[in-house]
């Protein structure tokens, strides 16, 4: 596959991230080649940091994983401005007529995962050269890790676009989309070696400097993810013959019973724009698996901030503590009004303007204005407007972003499991209300049904509830999806509509690169309706 000739060279994939307070030291290393480089337990552990740094970098182009999720689901309008491109309503409609220029919108986003998946297949290639002095247990260490990180990013590109080039080492051919079953079937073997090579220390007994990095139970909480995404999705009875129910069930409640982890006491304090002085800060208990950010960004090529969440704010105006941004992703009102008035996930999850009387000025350069915008993945601004990340040195509020992505959290595995029919499934579901209805809690029963309206309340914003419509069935996705609604371009009442035949018609996937098929010389094909 040509696009291969845009990944990295080997200096560039040793290149280690600066990040504030992971267990990541930034080093320069130019002189490394193939020939000389993956022999020594360093060499390997520079390789391994290129791995996440290679993760790290996966959404600062293109659009980010989070953001489409969210968008495409009936969350969230696609908005940006009102003079801008419709390539975001173009996604949220599935529809490509909305801006028939925009073949590339996943373009960079295409990129950077196989950017992300030849280091990790780089590494894996040379891991029997290195000399490991006996401990084989560090090298499964490292090998789980980056299996773990190849999985992890299969799985975003199986979702978004399910055709796709299986590339498991590093390769110049011309790689033809695999069946998503053989993905699936690299993801589960990937992640149940992971599960079983990595230590079984407690959340609560970790050294604080290493976390960030994989866990055994950031691997067992994924396997049940991707268990209940493929079987729903494809309507199949296991994951591709490796999983089966019952093995995911007992990999969530693994991390359940020993992972040591917990839900924050107040919802609002796992968000620092919901919570300011009372957050409770990164790697609590409840992180299960996050990707790291900082704001040491740069325009030279060092990418370690969250470059995607300024998608998110406030479109070009601070409101304190409200940084500005492009004004992406209105929250459909529907999203609003399915919480109760007393469930406090409502005000940590989603920005009234009115309820919090904030001033919006900018109405008029705002598409798909609803007045509702998103709150847990907002930036942030001082008394003065002055964005935090530039206050800490950063760049810009535009790369400089340093708010991590929480991938995996502890209330989704409770939720999962009881999905999966623990013992205790009431008690897991009851676990997550009770904490978003405090002393108004009323016990309801769990079901199917009520633990799928549960995430949905409980994971806005936060890139999983599009995934769990899609799993439920094509039609059950379009049917939540399509609406006619009223929504302000500029200030003008305006009329927009998503069709469920789109949704039907492109099976929820998005669309491949129109450049990556050019490059490949045809031998990738374009999904349906695009």
């Amino acid at each position: 596959m040509k696009n291969v000739k845009y990944y990295i060279l080997v200096a560039t994939l040793l290149s280690m991230m600066a990040c504030k307070k992971s267990f990541l030291d930034t080093e320069d290393v130019t002189s490394a080649t193939e020939q000389n480089f993956y022999r020594t337990q360093g060499d390997a552990w520079k390789a391994l940091v290129g791995v996440y740094d290679g993760l790290q970098r996966v959404w600062s182009g293109g659009v980010a994983f989070p953001v489409a999720s969210t968008i495409m689901s009936d969350e969230a309008f696609g908005a940006t401005g009102n003079a801008d491109g419709f390539g975001y309503q173009m996604m949220d409609e599935f529809d490509k007529l909305r801006s028939p220029s925009d073949q590339d919108l996943f373009g960079d986003s295409w990129s950077l995962y196989y950017k992300a998946i030849y280091r990790a297949n780089m590494l894996l290639t040379h891991l029997d050269g290195v000399d490991w002095k006996g401990n084989t247990t560090l090298r499964n260490t490292y090998e789980a890790e980056t299996r773990f990180i190849r999985a992890f990013c299969y799985f975003d590109m199986v979702r978004l676009w399910g055709n796709i080039p299986l590339i498991t080492k590093p390769t110049t051919d011309n790689v033809p989309q695999a069946n998503p079953d053989s993905v699936y079937h690299l993801i589960a073997a990937d992640l149940k070696f992971a599960a079983a090579n990595l230590a079984t220390t407690s959340y609560g007994s970790q050294d604080p400097s290493t976390r960030g990095r994989v866990t055994k139970w950031a691997a067992e909480a994924l396997i049940a993810r991707v268990f209940l995404y493929y079987t729903g999705y494809y309507g199949k009875p296991d994951l591709v013959g490796e999983v089966s129910k019952a093995q995911a069930l007992a990999y969530a409640e693994d991390v359940v019973n020993n992972g040591g982890f917990g839900l924050v006491d107040k919802f609002a304090n796992l968000w620092p724009p919901a919570s300011l002085n009372n957050y409770v800060g990164e790697d609590n208990k409840e992180t299960v698996f996050a990707i790291k950010y900082t704001y040491t960004s740069d325009w030279n090529g060092n990418v370690d901030g969250n470059t995607w969440m300024v998608m998110n704010g406030i479109r070009i105006q601070s409101i304190y503590p409200y940084g500005m941004g492009w004004g992406g992703a209105t929250i459909n009102p529907k999203t609003w009004n399915a919480f109760a008035a007393n469930d406090s996930r409502r005000s940590a999850s989603i920005i009234s303007f009115a309820d919090e009387k904030l001033d919006f000025q900018n109405i008029k350069d705002q598409r798909e204005y609803t007045g509702y915008t998103i709150k847990k993945y907002t930036p942030l601004a001082d008394e003065a407007g002055r964005s935090l990340p530039e206050k800490m040195g950063g760049a810009s509020f535009m790369i400089s972003q340093f708010q991590d992505f929480v991938s995996i959290r502890y209330a989704d595995v409770l939720l999962m499991a009881a999905e999966l029919g623990a013992p205790a499934a009431q008690d897991y579901f009851d676990q997550v209300r009770k904490r978003a209805y405090g002393a108004a809690f009323v016990q309801t029963p769990v079901s199917q049904a009520n633990i799928m309206n549960e995430r949905r309340l409980e994971f806005v914003a936060e890139g999983i509830r599009y995934w769990d419509l899609l799993r439920q069935g094509i039609n059950v996705a379009a049917a939540a999806i399509a609406e006619s609604v009223t929504v302000q371009n500029g200030g003008v009442n305006t009329t927009k509509t998503i069709q469920a035949a789109k949704i039907q018609e492109t099976k929820g996937l998005v669309q491949v690169p129109n450049a990556q098929i050019t490059l490949s010389n045809n031998v990738l094909k374009q999904n349906a309706g695009w």
